[in-house]
């Protein structure tokens, strides 16, 4: 079993800074991708941002420049810093891990419970 922690979400002024934080506990292949993902309302769930275990990134276009991803393996933590917010940023955040695994090979994938971000003046 595979347990993810989320952490740092609440409520900001358009052009702050938050900090997500995201604790993975449990049997964890050591190859791996965590990301995050967001859901604000009436929306469907859409890519954040991702990282491997490598330290490889993907951002959607609409955080490039505003959000960096980043990880500790060691902790085997997620973190997302959440630059120049804006309205549209509002959303509940989720967490996370992804692996390839079994016979044939495919995706595994473990959800935190989410936390709130808000941008409101």
């Amino acid at each position: 079993q595979v347990q993810l922690v989320e952490s740092g979400g609440g409520l900001v002024q358009p052009g702050g800074s938050l900090r997500l934080s995201c604790a993975a506990s449990g049997v964890i292949f050591s190859i791996n991708t965590m990301g995050w993902y967001r859901q604000a309302p009436g929306k469907q769930r859409e890519l954040v941002a991702t990282i491997t275990n490598g330290g490889s990134t993907n951002y959607a276009d609409s955080v490039k420049g505003r959000f960096t991803i980043s990880r500790d393996n060691a902790k085997n933590t997620v973190y997302l810093q959440m630059n120049s917010l804006k309205p549209e940023d509002t959303a509940v955040y989720y967490c996370n891990l992804r692996f390839m695994g079994g016979l044939p090979k495919r995706p595994y994938d473990y959800w935190g419970q989410g936390t709130q971000v808000t941008v409101s003046s």
